[in-house]
């Protein structure tokens, strides 16, 4: 997945205070859909709800990816957020959370685009890059990481 395509400097946020795993998933909904008139925060929410419902996001180390299939948009939407304290996000390895990457699918979207998750997860799965992320301060510096890292992983898989 070309993070670049589905990620805008906008919807790349550092620092907000969250309570709680379902408030960094509200404060995620109404990032995802700024701007957007086709889908509001509310509709963004549930959905991100009900796939949790499913199986936790939480992929360790501090990272979580939430996602959905959403009815009324017409393209993937992405956003990121470095929470300035983690927290509980009934993550695989028991530790909290506080770097999220949320994703938003068109509802009829094809296999192939949801298959691009697992590579985002393999990547988000590094070692260096997540430190790197700890350790970024600032939006743009989050931007640039998640887009340069996560396009080499794109060229890697498409030679």
């Amino acid at each position: 997945m070309d993070v670049a395509r589905v990620l805008s400097p906008a919807r790349v946020r550092s620092f907000p205070d969250a309570r709680s795993k379902k408030h960094a998933l509200e404060l995620l909904s109404e990032i995802l859909t700024e701007g957007l008139t086709e889908i509001d925060a509310e509709a963004a929410l549930v959905g991100l709800i009900e796939r949790e419902r499913l199986g936790c996001t939480g992929l360790g180390r501090g990272v979580a990816m939430p996602h959905a299939r959403i009815a009324g948009i017409e393209e993937t939407i992405g956003a990121f957020i470095r929470l300035g304290e983690a927290v509980d996000f009934d993550a695989v390895d028991g530790e909290p959370v506080n770097l999220i990457f949320g994703l938003l699918f068109p509802e009829d979207c094809d296999e192939s685009q949801l298959s691009e998750v697992g590579d985002l997860i393999e990547k988000l799965g590094d070692r260096d890059l997540q430190e790197r992320l700890h350790a970024a301060r600032q939006p743009d510096d989050l931007y640039n990481l998640l887009t340069e890292s996560l396009t080499v992983l794109h060229r890697t898989l498409s030679l």
